[in-house]
């Protein structure tokens, strides 16, 4: 059987993207194969120079890219291409992560969604798992008008925007995790690429994003080592970045009516477009990529940690405090929301299963749950933290 004959057989293969491939000669250059229901279909085959060798692979993805091959391939030194590949990577390696700690075999609900307006997204949602009760990894990729509060608030921010309809291209992966055993924390990651064209026709272009860690029980080792490999992502790159990033995201990721952090912290920034364009998306790779090796090794450690009712009703209470935040602060969240089109499933994505509320509760003087309440008025500088153990990864 021929090779384009075993692909028309392959009646049950789902749909995906294989490679470019050349001949010995260079003389054919067959571009990509959709791979689908009992069909194949190639789609380009063009004459093209030995030296012109590209390969684009995708079938390590969660679903196929947002935008199409044909377009990727020919805009591959594109920021707009380097960023939908990086975060679809980032997304499918951090699902398989999650997934391999699941002991029943729990996988993420894959959802591939178009916008009319423009572009789509990729929602990754695992559900009632025995060690992730929640598990969400998303990434976007759209195009559109930035609506007048979208405007307004980059402006705040210094941005210099004309008038009128401005269109603008917007990327990014994002994650919040919630699992079952409450000795596990919290983990949020956003990573994002932002170009808006003024009417004049000049691009602005701006990185953001951040990694930050919310423990419903504090453990000073577990701290550092987060918050230690998030420093080690940055000193690749500039060594001031951390301190800078670390506080900004103290600052942030404050719930001001409680007087009280989020979580304890880790790094968050916006707004980076120095000092080159390919600088800036080196580092934001390389912060997205410091996401597994800081978080796994404390599912590991804590997964199977024993708990009781108390433990339960004590996450249950901080989850609701994780959900003001996103409600009431939270820009990305705001920014989705006003988005026209807006696919508000995968914007509240980040909320828990469950959450609680209980009028003016209080913890107990000197007890587990307060040693995390102090911790989350007072920020502390975990790398001065005395390290105590060692986590492998």
């Amino acid at each position: 059987m021929s090779f384009f004959g075993a692909l028309k057989s392959s009646a049950k293969t789902l749909t995906y993207i294989t490679s470019f491939q050349y001949g010995k000669r260079g003389t054919r250059h067959i571009q990509a194969f959709i791979i689908g229901s009992g069909f194949a279909t190639l789609m380009t085959v063009n004459k093209v120079n030995m030296d012109a060798k590209r390969k684009l692979s995708t079938a390590q993805f969660m679903a196929e890219p947002i935008t199409s091959l044909k377009q990727l391939a020919e805009k591959e030194n594109d920021m707009r291409t380097k960023m939908e590949l990086m975060i679809m990577k980032v997304q499918a390696d951090f699902c398989r992560s999650l997934e391999n700690e699941e002991n029943f075999g729990q996988k993420f609900k894959v959802d591939r969604w178009q916008r009319k307006e423009g572009g789509g997204g990729i929602t990754c949602v695992l559900q009632d798992g025995d060690v992730f009760e929640k598990a969400g990894v998303n990434i976007s990729v759209v195009t559109g008008t930035l609506p007048p509060g979208a405007i307004a608030q980059m402006r705040s921010r210094g941005k210099n925007l004309g008038e009128g309809h401005l269109p603008f291209f917007a990327a990014g992966v994002s994650a919040v995790i919630h699992p079952r055993n409450p000795y596990v924390p919290t983990i949020h990651f956003n990573y994002r690429y932002f170009e808006v064209e003024n009417s004049d026709g000049q691009k602005q272009w701006w990185f953001g994003g951040g990694t930050d860690l919310t423990p419903y029980y504090l453990d000073e080792v577990d701290a550092e080592h987060f918050h230690k490999t998030l420093k080690e992502a940055c000193d690749e790159h500039d060594v001031e970045h951390y301190p800078k990033f670390k506080k900004w995201c103290d600052d942030y990721f404050r719930i001001n009516h409680r007087n009280e952090s989020r979580g304890i912290g880790g790094i968050f920034f916006d707004d980076v477009d120095t000092p080159t364009q390919t600088d800036a998306f080196k580092f934001v790779t390389g912060c997205a990529n410091a996401v597994i090796p800081s978080y796994m090794p404390l599912v590991r450690k804590h997964k199977n940690d024993q708990y009781g009712d108390k433990e339960r009703q004590w996450q249950l209470l901080r989850r609701g405090r994780y959900v003001e935040f996103n409600l009431i602060y939270d820009r990305g969240t705001k920014f989705g929301l006003y988005t026209p089109g807006a696919r508000y499933e995968s914007i509240l994505m980040s909320l828990p299963l469950n959450a609680r509320w209980e009028y003016m509760h209080e913890p107990k003087v000197e007890s587990a749950e307060s040693k995390l309440i102090e911790v989350l008025k007072n920020p502390r500088d975990w790398i001065k933290v005395e390290q105590k153990a060692q986590l492998k990864n």
